[in-house]
């Protein structure tokens, strides 16, 4: 896992007042990218119908679909093999935010801003087009590359039609693909595939609508051979999510 302290003091190299004013903003045109966020269960029985489809939206190019499973249903007889307390946290951070308390898997939450059945295309369908017009004025551009040492991320200022003040740049460590042989539980003798498995997810800096610029050392930052990254800029740390991209590199 990737602590607070490594986060700051061993793997950040440039993030100083002189360089987030020096930071040259990305430039504005890219694609806009939209976050679908499953949180999801292996102990789960409807959950399985969620993983799928999260399959088909991880193949367009302008979403980053992310698996987070969460924690909580470890009680039923199985331990989820990938869950976090991390995500469960979060989960219920959005659930707060939001001000309607609904946690519960399969759960997608669409740009940080509405949660929807995870195994309901219509409504997941319906959430990216509501929370693209909500977001239309708030978004921020951001560029994060790689150069198989270090991981460069470049966000941009706030739009000049934006009421945004800051946020939170987070860093999402990512499994593309894995397969789960499930034994006990509500899914015994099932094998899932869950896609784009977040194995950490870290605050890595503060943005406050000026151009911001963080390098990492990427040997710190992934776990294991294979892992991508994603960097997501959020309003406050459960808000809505303004920018996001995949890391890429010159092979990408």
């Amino acid at each position: 896992m990737i602590r607070w302290l490594t986060a700051f003091l061993g793997i950040v190299l440039a993030f100083s007042a002189a360089g987030v004013a020096q930071a040259a903003s990305p430039s504005h045109g890219q694609r806009t990218i939209n976050v679908i966020e499953l949180f999801t269960s292996q102990g789960c029985s409807s959950c399985p119908t969620a993983d799928a489809l999260l399959h088909a939206y991880a193949q367009q190019p302008d979403i980053i679909a992310l698996s987070l499973p969460v924690d909580y249903w470890d009680y039923l007889g199985w331990k989820d093999t990938l869950a976090s307390p991390k995500f469960t946290n979060r989960q219920r951070a959005y659930a707060e935010a939001r001000g309607d308390g609904r946690v519960y898997t399969p759960q997608v939450v669409v740009n940080g801003l509405v949660h929807t059945l995870g195994s309901r295309k219509s409504d997941i369908d319906r959430a990216l087009a509501e929370t693209a017009e909500r977001l239309k004025n708030d978004r921020v551009d951001l560029v994060a590359t790689h150069n198989g040492k270090t991981i460069s991320i470049e966000v941009g200022a706030i739009p000049p039609t934006s009421r945004m003040t800051g946020g939170t740049i987070w860093l999402a460590v990512v499994q593309p693909s894995v397969d789960v042989e499930i034994k006990r539980g509500e899914n015994r003798g099932k094998t899932v595939n869950y896609v784009n498995v977040v194995r950490d997810l870290t605050a890595v800096g503060m943005w406050s609508h000026k151009p911001t610029s963080i390098d990492l050392q990427e040997a710190a930052v992934l776990q294991q051979e294979g892992q991508r990254c994603a960097v997501l800029l959020q309003e406050g740390t459960a808000g809505p999510i303004v920018a996001a991209a995949w890391v890429v590199g010159p092979t990408n």
